[in-house]
């Protein structure tokens, strides 16, 4: 299955995603570049989300909720 998530990447390639990615194993990902640039409000929101989402992620209910993907077939 293909997941979209947004992100900001900086002049020197480093990436910032706006939420927290969980999966099973590594993946392999397809980055497409915009041609348009980050709004302040963009960057900041990637910012501060990241710990509280972060913080949500590493419960132990948030494991338990999505522990049946990895019984999922590796593409």
């Amino acid at each position: 299955m293909l997941q979209t998530f947004e992100g900001v990447i900086d002049k020197n390639g480093k990436l910032r995603l706006l939420e927290p990615i969980k999966l099973p194993k590594s993946r392999r990902v397809i980055i497409t570049i915009l041609n348009e640039e980050p709004t302040d409000e963009t960057i900041n929101l990637a910012l501060l989300s990241e710990p509280a989402l972060a913080r949500d992620w590493e419960r132990p209910e948030e494991d338990e909720a999505w522990s049946h993907l990895s019984q999922l077939p590796s593409l």
